[in-house]
């Protein structure tokens, strides 16, 4: 099923302001039977036309894009490149059905391979090597939206990785992509606390650099289970 034969969904109780615009943007594509290639509205006009704050429009075309849906070209602005609606539907369902449980399985995949990668790059990292994730730590601070925030934190994530020299690790990492970001992007929509993940992995960058392998484990651990809490929530408010 394409975009275009898509029906206008009523968006769940308590869905944000940047959910029901990726609605909007959704329905518009398919009232309007937009094809690829085709540009969407400027910033300003979807704005106008959904009664909605520029911040509220950026936000959900950098979700959009983010899943593919559609691409950002210099002087055209957004452009459609995806007419398959299971990308859409994911993005907008996906924070009714993530659990504790499934967060823990996405979560423990990561613990594996991450720690693993990081006690590689621990015994060979240059300083080089540490400057660049130094460098990738520094966008997660300066991010302004939460889709960016989410992109930056996976980055900074998945280099860690990819330092560790070893392509089939990395590779495995990156398959799991849509699912890591899936919860970093919850879990920044409920609290973007950019400086609090910045601490986070400089502390962890840190423990690298000294080559302290069990501050670099707990760290990474304590990291990487600090998101569930707002899974936890949101299950329990799910619930009531």
């Amino acid at each position: 099923m394409t975009i275009a034969e898509m029906k206008p969904q009523t968006k769940p109780a308590g869905s944000s302001a940047v959910e029901r615009m990726i609605g909007n943007i959704q329905h518009m594509i398919a009232e309007r039977n937009l094809a690829f290639g085709d540009a969407l509205p400027t910033e300003r006009e979807l704005g106008l036309l959904f009664g909605a704050s520029r911040n509220t429009v950026r936000e959900a075309l950098q979700c959009l894009r983010a899943y593919g849906v559609i691409s950002i070209r210099p002087k055209t602005g957004a452009v459609l490149t995806n007419r398959q609606s299971h990308a859409v539907d994911r993005m907008m369902t996906l924070h009714h059905a993530i659990s504790p449980a499934s967060f823990r399985e996405v979560q423990g995949f990561r613990k594996v391979v991450e720690t693993g990668a990081g006690e590689i790059v621990l015994m060979r990292a240059s300083d080089e090597d540490l400057a660049l994730l130094d460098a990738a730590n520094r966008k997660v601070r300066e991010s302004v939206t939460v889709a960016e925030a989410a992109a930056n934190d996976f980055a900074f994530h998945d280099l860690l990785v990819k330092l560790a020299g070893n392509s089939v690790l990395h590779a495995s990492y990156q398959s799991q992509r849509s699912a890591i970001l899936d919860l970093m992007r919850i879990g920044k929509g409920n609290q973007p606390i950019h400086q609090a993940t910045f601490d986070a992995h400089q502390e962890i960058i840190e423990a690298l650099r000294s080559k302290d392998r069990l501050a670099f484990s707990y760290l990474l651990s304590h990291h990487l289970d600090f998101g569930l809490r707002f899974i936890e929530t949101d299950s329990m408010t799910a619930g009531d």
